[in-house]
């Protein structure tokens, strides 16, 4: 008997705990960001069975053999756990600097060439003025909110597309960069190889103290460092900068409504400039994160980063929203490291495919968004309806019972 009561008050507390769940569930179904949410995990879903059947197509017997190694390698030892933390400290920084600007109202597709020029001045102060490595990012924050800020100048005074400015930066800034590197002694007394595209500034063996903090992890992993730290707390400065300060409101209120803030009094043209300078600086410690790690050397080199470009789809899968990016950019990293775990089963370029169609879907995770908000709209709609209709249904007259006076 006592075992039956035992067993029936557990079953009973296992259906309460599934039904608050549930209500919860419901409840966050109200919230504002939901809809966002459910837009990117739809995206992320529909991205991952695009690349299994790209992987049933090319190799079936291997396809859930790959997809399995996709979707786990990333945590399959305390190394690729480093290597995605690693991984995602720059993305998640690129993709704040995209997710900023769009939530002034700005397009930056110059991330790559704010990423790259921040990259050298946090490389150019460790190797020529040997500066520890936290006034290394602060350089490279400099760099890259300078290298962000001449298309702000040129879309707030000259109304230029900043589109079109930014990605013309991007490769002004490479060839910049590569041309500073290649005829700088200093930086090149550093290099391994002969050829000028071998050639590359490797931070670590030149300044030790340029080199991110390892945490004293760095016999679990070469990766392990305080990078994904700092990009995680800017993320959450962003975060209060753009939600609870009136800085922030200026900000948005621009890029929503250019002329209705100048009736505000609010000064559009230094916010636009602003806007950019910041993302720009965003981006740029991005490039410092990734070179003051030690695990990379910077190459004079014919081809822009892609960690700039794939902030757009990490920007994108976050709503720019910048806690969502953190979690956005995580996922991607951990993607691509999962992404190597598919070899030998599965070329190098079928891996690049699978990762890219991930990503580059994330582009219509804002048409999902609207789909979703129209859905649960209309379904409201007619579930008012239903309940107005029955407030205004028309009821029986009451039938009155009558008493015994009246009936005498």
């Amino acid at each position: 008997m006592k075992t039956s009561n035992f067993f029936s008050q557990v079953m009973s507390s296992i259906g309460k705990f599934f039904i608050k769940m549930w209500n919860g569930i419901l409840n966050l179904r109200k919230k504002r960001g939901f809809n966002s949410i459910l837009a990117s995990l739809f995206s992320i879903v529909i991205g991952i069975v695009i690349g299994l059947l790209l992987m049933l197509i090319i190799k079936p017997k291997d396809a859930f053999y790959g997809l399995a190694m996709m979707l786990s390698g990333g945590v399959s030892n305390i190394s690729n756990i480093f290597q995605v933390l690693y991984t995602a400290a720059p993305l998640l920084m690129t993709g704040l600097a995209v997710g900023f600007a769009f939530k002034t109202g700005l397009f930056n597709i110059g991330a790559a060439g704010q990423y790259t020029v921040g990259a050298f001045f946090a490389i150019f102060g460790a190797v020529i003025f040997k500066l520890p490595w936290y006034l290394d990012i602060l350089l490279a924050a400099l760099g890259g909110a300078l290298w962000g800020a001449i298309p702000g100048l040129f879309k707030a005074f000259l109304n230029v597309n900043e589109v079109i400015t930014s990605i013309m930066f991007n490769w002004i800034g490479l060839f910049a960069v590569d041309l500073i590197i290649a005829n700088t002694p200093r930086l090149l007394d550093t290099y391994y190889g002969g050829a000028d595209q071998s050639r590359a500034v490797n931070v670590a063996g030149v300044n030790p103290g340029a080199k991110l903090p390892s945490l004293g992890m760095e016999s679990l992993s070469p990766y392990m460092n305080v990078g994904i730290f700092i990009a995680i707390i800017l993320a959450i400065v962003m975060f209060i900068i753009l939600n609870k300060t009136t800085f922030g409101y200026e900000l948005k209120a621009c890029g929503y409504n250019k002329e209705s803030s100048k009736y505000a009094g609010i000064n559009a043209k230094r916010n636009i400039v602003l806007s950019m300078a910041i993302s720009g600086a965003l981006a740029g410690i991005g490039g410092a994160l990734t070179y003051l790690a030690g695990t990379s050397q910077m190459q004079v080199t014919k081809s822009i980063s892609p960690i700039g470009f794939n902030g757009i789809p990490v920007a994108l899968l976050g709503m720019s929203n910048p806690i969502g990016i953190i979690f956005s950019a995580l996922f991607i990293a951990y993607i691509q490291i999962g992404g190597n775990a598919m070899q030998p089963e599965f070329a190098t370029e079928v891996i690049d495919i699978v990762i890219s169609v991930i990503i580059y879907l994330s582009a219509f995770s804002l048409v999902f968004k609207q789909a979703i908000d129209k859905y649960l709209l209309n379904r409201n709609r007619k579930q008012k309806d239903l309940e107005l209709a029955e407030e205004n249904k028309p009821k029986a007259p009451a039938v009155e019972t009558p008493k015994e006076g009246d009936l005498q």
